[in-house]
């Protein structure tokens, strides 16, 4: 059985609302027992309880926007305007409020718990629970920081009664980076190595180490150092390297196997978990199974053939389609062949492949999902094609779009009665991701050896053949392992929530423009073929069974050219919300968008 530390607003409520509830039972009674503020301080359970709030409030959750850049789709037309380049400060500026709820509350944190006298708390429980709340300071702010540059940066509690002195000028991205290092550092210092089983899932030292490596790789990144300044590319190689060599030492690492890192909970990738569990925390996954198979809502990171080509071969090299030759029919079923077969490991935890076994509770043993096509029309457009799962499970239609699905740490044991009750932990920080921002930073500051041997450790864990001793890597130059990590990042980080941060650091949305269209490759049944004979115990991997297939390109999934990748390449940072901007007269916009302030300064 395992345990879990449990952070939330129930715990804090709870403890309200029973107070509430003991000070109620008689009219006329004095409530010599009312909530008072300033009782939480007398209390460590109560204060706890105050920080867990925050912790509810700011730890990540799972991630299903795989749509906002090249790795996946919802369905036809779900094009978003800033992908297709229609930009206005009014569309896009509605989305970048400044927010300052979770601010307030741990400046206030900060404030009372230093009055918090030594027979409530130690000095090492005032520390671990300052440095918790400092490493939560750090991640908001850097939240705000890496899409506006710089905010207002208040660290102490605002006095409420002074409405003028709530409005306050922007400080500039330099200063703000500065402060958010400053806390981590302080942090890092507060925090203890490992906490006990009771209250794992807390932040740690390492977690803390890793955050500031992941910012300082960020802001030595193009998007905050266009002038590629090689002091910040060293600080954060600085960084990065020292939370690897102390995780490490602590007995992280690279979890042997990359499909079970999210099902084996508290393994050692594990640097920081949001920890889901029945029945008082779990979340519901009904967003990315397929339509036929969950509830309300459905079919959310439906990959598309970037992603799908991403990933590469088992002997380490890429999946290389050349969309002439599809109409050759030798050509064609190689490709399926090399398409299906023998692929990174990663490519099968990711990626749902119809005529595979979908895990679900709702799949009869030995059933395969068969989100495949045939042919019934023009075959240059999806409207051409109807997708077999609507034959196998039933009549009716929104079977998905691209014939994939992501199945990424899918609880398994879910069937479509039980799509809310999802219990696989988020993994907001593995060991993986630290160890590639330490390789990206090497890589920049000339450390080509170290650079590249990160890759090849990636590359071994995800079952990639060692070859000639460098997993299909041939990159040698500094621009050409750039790329290589480019392109392993797309992989190793598919659907969790980095894809477009990383094009958006480097400042390469030229290549989600060069995709021109969401394209997809459809396996369709060969003309010929019966459906109503077809065995759905049928597996795609045997030959014979994938010799009544064919792969078909489609230009675009969305129908239609008017969906198109067009992002603007004058426009790195996002706008301030017009409504902050109309309230508080102090505040400047961004100069992308016509305004005066600098978020490079």
């Amino acid at each position: 059985m395992k345990t879990f530390y449990k952070y939330g607003r129930s715990t804090i409520i709870s403890l309200f609302l029973a107070i509430l509830l003991s000070a109620c039972t008689d009219l006329d009674y004095e409530n010599t027992q009312a909530i008072n503020p300033d009782n939480v301080w007398q209390d460590k359970t109560m204060i706890t309880a105050f920080l867990n709030d925050i912790y509810g409030g700011l730890m990540p959750v799972w991630q299903y926007g795989g749509d906002a850049s090249d790795e996946g789709m919802t369905a036809p037309g779900t094009f978003s305007n800033f992908l297709r380049g229609i930009l206005s400060v009014e569309d896009i500026g509605t989305g970048m409020a400044l927010s300052y709820t979770y601010i307030d509350k741990i400046n206030y944190f900060l404030s009372e718990i230093q009055n918090v006298p030594s027979s409530v708390l130690t000095d090492t429980e005032k520390n671990q629970l300052t440095g918790q709340a400092l490493f939560w300071r750090a991640w908001d702010y850097w939240g705000k920081v890496t899409n506006l540059g710089g905010v207002p940066l208040i660290l102490e509690p605002q006095d409420v009664t002074n409405r003028e002195s709530l409005f306050v000028t922007r400080n500039k991205t330099s200063e703000c980076v500065t402060q958010i290092i400053k806390d981590l550092d302080d942090a890092i210092a507060n925090l203890p190595d490992v906490w006990d089983n009771a209250n794992y899932g807390r932040i740690t030292k390492g977690a803390a180490m890793a955050l500031k490596g992941r910012i300082l790789l960020w802001y030595a990144s193009p998007l905050f150092n266009p002038s590629n300044d090689q002091t910040k590319w060293q600080n954060a190689y600085s960084a990065n390297k020292s939370a690897v060599d102390y995780l490490k030492a602590q007995g992280k690492g690279l979890y042997p196997n990359y499909e079970e890192l999210w099902y084996d909970e508290r393994n050692k990738e594990v640097i920081m978990v949001n920890q889901f569990y029945y029945p008082d925390h779990t979340f519901t996954q009904n967003a990315m199974r397929p339509n036929p198979l969950t509830q309300l809502k459905a079919n959310n990171n439906q990959p598309f053939l970037p992603l799908l080509s991403a990933f590469p071969k088992k002997d380490g090299s890429p999946l290389l389609l050349d969309i002439d030759q599809l109409q050759d029919p030798v050509y064609n079923a190689q490709y399926l062949t090399d398409f299906y077969m023998n692929r990174d490991d990663r490519f099968y935890t990711t990626i749902f492949c119809g005529g595979m076994v979908y895990p679900s509770a709702d799949m009869s043993a030995g059933v395969r999902y068969w989100s495949v096509w045939k042919k019934v029309g023009d075959p240059s457009i999806p409207s051409g094609y109807i997708s077999l799962s609507a034959d196998q499970i039933g009549t009716g239609s929104n079977y998905g779009i691209t014939g994939f699905f992501d199945i990424k740490g899918i609880d398994k044991s879910l069937a479509k009665a039980t799509y809310t009750d999802a219990e696989t932990d988020w993994i907001e920080i593995r060991f993986a991701e630290v160890l590639m921002n330490y390789g990206e930073c090497a890589n920049e500051v000339n450390k080509a050896a170290e650079a590249l041997q990160v890759l090849y450790d990636i590359r071994e864990r995800a079952g990639i053949l060692e070859g000639n001793g460098k997993y299909g890597i041939t990159a040698t130059t500094q621009s050409g392992i750039r790329e290589a990590y480019i392109n392993e990042r797309f992989v190793e980080f598919a659907f969790e929530g980095k894809r477009f941060g990383d094009l958006r650091r480097w400042k390469r949305f030229d290549i989600l423009n060069n995709h021109q269209y969401r394209s997809g490759l459809y396996v369709v049944l060969n003309d010929g073929e019966s459906v109503s004979n077809f065995n759905w115990m049928n597996d795609i991997t045997d030959l014979q069974v994938r010799q009544k297939f064919h792969a078909a390109y489609i230009r675009s999934l969305d129908g239609s050219t008017e969906y198109k990748f067009n992002l603007s390449l004058n426009h790195w940072f996002f706008p301030l919300n017009l409504t902050d901007l109309n309230r508080n007269s102090k505040l400047e916009q961004n100069n992308e968008w016509g305004g005066t302030f600098n978020p490079l300064e």
